[in-house]
């Protein structure tokens, strides 16, 4: 079983009550209680608290996942520290599984606990945490004084899009087992991977510094949201790429060394749809096997490119082509080949496991992974759209003739 375990003291000094303070609307713990009640992976979500107003609130929000249990004093001190207050859980409940989090992280996600989560079911992994790359120069002072680069050669100074930078935890969940939790008396151990996240959530709220820096990224987010469709514009070419985006981007083998890959039934239901309405489809791949072939004649889509260097300059033939303007194509991508594609086009889209440049260029980022739906998520968006606008624009002709 993996339980979520989400430790809030009332006792804060540098913001009172800051767990329950309001930020972007709704109360700080929140954020982070309903990134995980909506994580398909974690079954129970365990709040740890010492305050009777902070169990008030948490409980208030109904949520079907997450239960309320007392805090010792002894672990909710101000020298108390993360790992006393996990041990006395552990102590006193099984699981198999635990994911810490940290209320003071509100920018966590649900996308980010299921790709950690996948992370640590991978083969020889005993622990998971969560970073940002930064893409800082570090230096450090001597004993003499003197200043000396730590991550870069002084004379032969990168440019940002070439340095690579270096990852920092952001404090946001840390993944374990109970037996090694225990062993250990710490929330990380043995062999350890690093879940990036976006680098948005580099700050966590200990200050109130930090409080208006976290509440502006959470409201541009909650914006975001909120205007996806209304700018989304007029779609009339659908082009997606395959690999990890109408497939789940794994490699499958049989006995005999053929090889699979897992597509979804509901993106082939999505694209006849788009179809239904004239937009035209097509895939664009930089793999050119006849796995991808045979799918896409079972999808019946118009246009199939494989084996293809550079996407966006296809992209833009197929504009001419079909003279169909860059503004009213969209096109779904999840790596890095796909990054210039999903810029140019006028609806840019990419799926839930798509590398963070790709999500900091798409307009839409769909909820689903690759291969679990995640097309048809962003298919329905558009014909949403659609419907919408033909009903607006037929209420506006039932307008002019009355």
């Amino acid at each position: 079983m993996n339980v979520a375990f989400i430790p809030v003291r009332g006792g804060s000094k540098s913001i009172p009550l800051k767990n329950i303070k309001e930020i972007a609307g709704k109360p700080l713990v929140y954020w982070t209680v309903k990134a995980a009640n909506d994580c398909k992976y974690i079954d129970r979500i365990y709040v740890s608290t010492d305050s009777d107003i902070i169990k008030e609130t948490v409980e208030a929000f109904k949520m079907e996942k997450v239960t309320v249990i007392e805090r010792s004093k002894d672990t909710a001190s101000d020298s108390a520290s993360t790992e006393s207050a996990m041990l006395e859980f552990a102590s006193n409940y099984q699981f198999d599984h635990i994911v810490l989090i940290q209320a003071t992280s509100p920018m966590l996600t649900t996308e980010d606990l299921n790709g950690g989560i996948e992370l640590f079911q991978m083969e020889e992994t005993d622990s998971v945490l969560s970073v940002v790359r930064q893409k800082r120069f570090c230096w450090s002072v001597d004993e003499q004084g003197y200043a000396c680069a730590m991550n870069y050669d002084i004379s032969h100074r990168p440019r940002r899009q070439e340095f690579s930078g270096y990852l920092v935890e952001n404090g946001a969940f840390y993944i374990t087992g109970r037996e090694a939790l225990l062993k250990t008396q710490n929330r990380i151990s043995g062999k350890i991977r690093l879940y990036e996240m976006d680098e948005a959530t580099y700050f966590e709220i200990d200050e109130p510094s930090d409080w208006g820096i976290v509440e502006g990224q959470l409201e541009k987010r909650q914006a975001k949201e909120r205007n996806t469709l209304r700018d989304c514009p007029e779609i009339r070419m659908f082009l997606s790429d395959c690999d990890g985006c109408l497939t789940d981007g794994g490699m499958y083998y049989s006995e005999n060394g053929d090889e699979l890959k897992k597509f979804s039934t509901v993106d082939g239901m999505g694209f006849r749809l788009l179809k239904e309405r004239g937009i035209i489809t097509g895939i664009i791949t930089g793999e050119d096997r006849e796995l991808n072939r045979r799918r896409a004649e079972k999808l019946g889509v118009d246009i199939l490119r494989m084996g293809v260097k550079d996407k966006a300059a296809v992209i833009r033939e197929l504009s001419k082509e079909y003279d169909i303007p860059l503004e009213n194509i969209a096109y779904v991508g999840d790596d890095i080949n796909d990054y210039n594609a999903v810029r140019q086009v006028g609806w840019g889209c990419c799926v839930a496991n798509a590398i963070m440049s790709v999500k900091q260029a798409a307009k839409y980022i769909s909820k689903a992974r690759g291969g679990s739906g995640a097309v048809r998520e962003i298919i329905d968006q558009i014909l949403c759209l659609d419907i919408k606008k033909t009903e607006e624009n037929n209420g506006a002709e039932q307008q002019i003739y009355r």
